[in-house]
């Protein structure tokens, strides 16, 4: 069974053993991209990330923790160097997993753009699948370049609990797989104000990241 394909230029992924892309380039390597703040990184990116790489064939995920998050300037948001020390210990186990410093050794604010310019010049024989949630991309025609985002990576949305991709329309051209995440709604936003709220968070953020989170004493 392959993908079949909806309006809007979607390719929605049915749960199959072939898990093929009609319109990948063959002999290609397909390496998924994974940004994101990572304050704190938890289960839900895991699973979104294993899930993408099981329905679209990719060999490897690469997470990019954001150095300067444009879209939350005003906001409060954790050192990078904490946000990459978890990113690495909660993907430590899994060999086709990695973290990148490329957004985190920029000075000026992070955009979505810079970080598939690096990670296409580091990877030059693979194709970019960008991993991301329907909620985010729900925002995608604010982003900066937003065509030149298409034209460097294909893109995966992944459904949780409550977000669909919706009625958002990609630029012409572009190529979107949907993938549906088993449910598991877990936020980033939740874990910080249950470790404020000295509740716990155990089995909500992988347990290396929860005794980071207690030993730097972040979020209280």
């Amino acid at each position: 069974m392959r993908p079949e394909a909806v309006s809007g230029g979607y390719d929605r992924v049915v749960a199959d053993a072939q898990r093929s892309d009609p319109g990948a380039i063959a002999g290609r390597r397909r390496v998924g991209v994974m940004g994101g703040t990572f304050d704190p990184i938890h289960h839900g990116h895991l699973v979104a990330a294993s899930e993408a790489a099981y329905r679209c064939g990719l060999s490897e995920v690469v997470f990019a923790p954001t150095g300067r998050p444009w879209q939350k300037a005003g906001d409060s948001v954790s050192g990078a160097e904490d946000r990459y020390a978890m990113t690495v210990l909660a993907t430590s186990g899994r060999p086709d997993f990695s973290v990148s410093r490329v957004d985190l050794e920029r000075s000026r604010p992070t955009y979505t753009v810079d970080t598939l310019r690096d990670l296409r010049d580091e990877h030059p024989d693979a194709e970019l699948y960008f991993i991301t949630g329907a909620d985010t991309f729900a925002g995608i025609n604010t982003w900066k370049a937003v065509d030149e985002v298409f034209a460097l990576a294909r893109f995966i949305t992944v459904n949780r609990p409550g977000y669909s991709v919706g009625c958002v329309e990609p630029p012409p051209g572009a190529r979107v797989t949907s993938v549906e995440m088993p449910a598991m709604d877990i936020s980033s936003t939740d874990c910080r104000r249950r470790v404020a709220a000295g509740e716990p968070i155990w089995y909500l953020v992988p347990e290396p990241v929860v005794r980071y989170i207690d030993s730097r004493g972040l979020y209280r």
